[in-house]
C-alpha cells in the first residue's frame, strides 16, 4: 500500500506513520522543519519538506511526487489558532495564519493530491465535528470552527471533482490528546489513528463526501 500524510511532523499526522509503516506500508509523509523530517526519516518513510501556507514550497512538491500513485491519501496539516470564548474578533494575524494553513493550505494541495492518486484511491481531510453546523452546544474557538467549516466544503468540492476516481472523505479524529486537544481530551491519539485506519480501509464508493466520525458512522454537516 501506498500512502501520502500530508503534515506529520507530530500529533495524529505522525501516528498515521508510526501505525502505517509497522504495517509495512510505503510512507511519504511531509514537515515542515528538519526536527520533523528527521522522526519521519527514523520511521523509514519518505519525508519531504512543505508549509501548506506557502505557495512556492507547495509548488515545489509536485517534482517529488510525480509519477507517485497513492492508494490513500490524508492531509492532517492545520493549526487551531486563539482559544477563545464568544465572539471575540481575531486579530488580521491569527484569522490569515488559521485560515492560510487550514483552507488556502487545503486549496493548493488537493488539486496537486488529485494528480498523483492510483485508481480507486482513498482521499482524507482531518476535519473537526467543530466545523459542522448542526449540532453545536459552544461557540468556543469560533475562528477554527470557520476554518473547519470551509474545509468540509473543501472536501465536498474535491469529492464531485474525483467521483468515479477516488473515495473522498473528511474526518473527525474525535477530542484527542495532542498539542491541539490538549491533556483533558477523551481518546489518545493512538486509538484516535487507529480508528480512522479502519474506518478508511472500510471505506466504499458509497461514502464519497461523507462527513464522518473516527469510528465510521456519518456526522451531520
Amino acid at each position: 500500500m501506498n500512502i501520502l500524510v500530508v503534515g506529520a511532523s507530530r500529533g495524529l499526522g505522525l501516528e498515521f506513520v508510526v501505525q502505517y509503516r509497522a504495517e509495512g506500508a510505503l510512507v511519504t509523509a511531509t514537515a515542515r522543519r528538519g526536527e520533523g523530517l528527521a522522526r519521519l526519516q527514523a520511521l523509514g518513510a519518505t519525508a519531504l519538506c512543505l508549509d501548506v501556507a506557502d505557495a512556492d514550497s507547495v509548488a515545489g512538491l509536485a517534482a517529488p511526487l510525480q509519477g507517485a500513485a497513492f492508494d490513500l491519501a490524508i492531509v492532517n496539516a492545520g493549526v487551531y489558532g486563539p482559544r477563545t470564548q464568544g465572539l471575540v474578533t481575531p486579530s488580521q494575524a491569527d484569522f490569515d495564519h488559521v485560515m492560510h494553513t487550514n483552507v488556502l493550505g487545503a486549496m493548493r494541495v488537493l488539486p496537486l493530491l488529485a494528480e498523483v492518486l492510483a485508481p480507486g484511491a482513498r482521499l482524507a481531510v482531518l476535519s473537526s465535528r467543530m466545523g459542522a453546523m448542526r449540532g453545536r452546544s459552544s461557540n468556543a474557538g469560533w475562528l477554527y470552527r470557520a476554518s473547519k467549516a470551509a474545509l468540509n466544503s473543501l472536501l465536498t468540492d474535491t469529492a464531485l471533482a474525483l467521483a468515479g476516481r477516488a473515495t473522498c472523505v473528511a474526518l473527525h479524529p474525535g477530542w484527542v490528546r495532542t498539542d491541539m486537544g490538549g491533556a483533558e481530551a477523551d481518546l489518545d491519539p493512538v486509538g484516535s489513528v487507529a480508528d480512522m485506519r479502519r474506518t478508511l480501509a472500510a471505506l466504499t464508493p458509497a461514502l464519497n463526501g461523507a462527513f464522518l466520525n473516527h469510528d465510521g458512522t456519518l456526522l451531520p454537516w
